[in-house]
């Protein structure tokens, strides 16, 4: 298998803990449901394939995200993986509830930097949604759970445009004063560039928000999610989300198109000398395997490169 010849670059971090969002976010926008098996496998194959946090599931209602309602069939399957971090999505304190009951240590919650997407998946205002997030926060602190905060809409909104940047810190600022341990900065629609990214990571700092706590989570509508992730790498962010083989988006906003591949990322990042703990071969083959499952073929270049040697 061909992989990038190493020349590191100065100033980036040794390592990067890949935060994986394929079986929860990539899977959550398919049109057909995906047996449960499946998931748990494609769980079980991304962890072997060296991925230390692997985003399982969302508690939400079914309505809401019916590809997820399986949700407590699945995490009882993935209960072997002792050594992965398994990180499930709350909407709410029934959702922490269900989770909680499972042995989930590892919560996140979903809010909006926007007025209009906070009320397009929460349907409440942006300050109506953080005063539903601060007891769960609580509540899952209390029970010593780790709590990530997803903010999206942190660069563009497709109603309202671009974000200003101290909007967008206003509301990270709230997640972390509400006891969030990790700040994840969400790219919805893939319209950052790398100034954006790492003008709004240096007002994060200047808030008080630590590089150490931040994750970024870019979409690659338009080509930016790599240029992006080296953008806050050269800032010292050292948690990037992924997702193999390039699956999901978002199903509340209709431009987000494709989150950042996983083998993408890892292609780069091997390439600039930075530690991820990843089989580059054995990710693609899980890639090309869930593809397989779900009848096309994966978006991710480097997986249609890497496979196309092996064929």
């Amino acid at each position: 298998m061909t992989l990038p010849m190493v020349v590191p670059a100065q100033d980036l971090p040794a390592r990067v803990r890949i935060h994986e969002v394929g079986a929860r976010d990539g899977l959550q926008n398919e049109k057909s449901v995906v047996p449960t098996e499946v998931k748990a496998e494609f769980v079980h194959r991304l962890a072997a394939a060296g991925l230390t946090t692997v985003e399982a599931t969302s508690f939400v209602h079914p309505k809401w995200v019916p590809q997820l309602a399986d949700a407590e069939q699945l995490f009882p399957m993935l209960g072997d993986l002792s050594d992965v971090a398994l990180p499930v999505l709350v909407p709410n304190e029934r959702g922490l509830d269900r989770a909680l009951a499972l042995g989930a240590h590892r919560i996140a919650v979903f809010a909006s930097a926007t007025e209009s997407f906070a009320k397009a998946n929460l349907n409440r205002t942006v300050d109506e949604s953080l005063a539903m997030f601060e007891p769960v926060v609580a509540r899952a602190k209390a029970d010593r759970a780790h709590v990530r905060g997803y903010l999206s809409m942190c660069f563009g909104d497709p109603w309202e445009g671009a974000v200003p940047v101290q909007q967008v810190v206003r509301v990270a600022k709230a997640l972390m004063d509400m006891g969030c341990d990790e700040l994840s900065l969400g790219d919805t629609i893939g319209v950052a560039t790398p100034a954006h990214v790492q003008t709004l990571l240096a007002e994060l700092n200047e808030e008080g928000v630590p590089t150490s706590a931040i994750g970024v989570h870019f979409h690659d509508t338009y080509g930016q999610a790599l240029s992006n992730t080296l953008a806050a790498l050269q800032h010292g962010v050292s948690t990037v989300d992924a997702s193999a083989g390039g699956l999901g988006g978002c199903p509340y906003a209709k431009s987000a198109t494709g989150n950042l591949a996983t083998e993408d990322l890892v292609w780069m990042l091997q390439g600039l000398g930075i530690d991820t703990g990843v089989d580059l071969g054995l990710l693609t083959a899980t890639s090309v395997w869930m593809a397989d499952q779900l009848g096309r073929p994966s978006p991710s270049r480097t997986v249609r490169a890497l496979s196309h040697q092996e064929s």
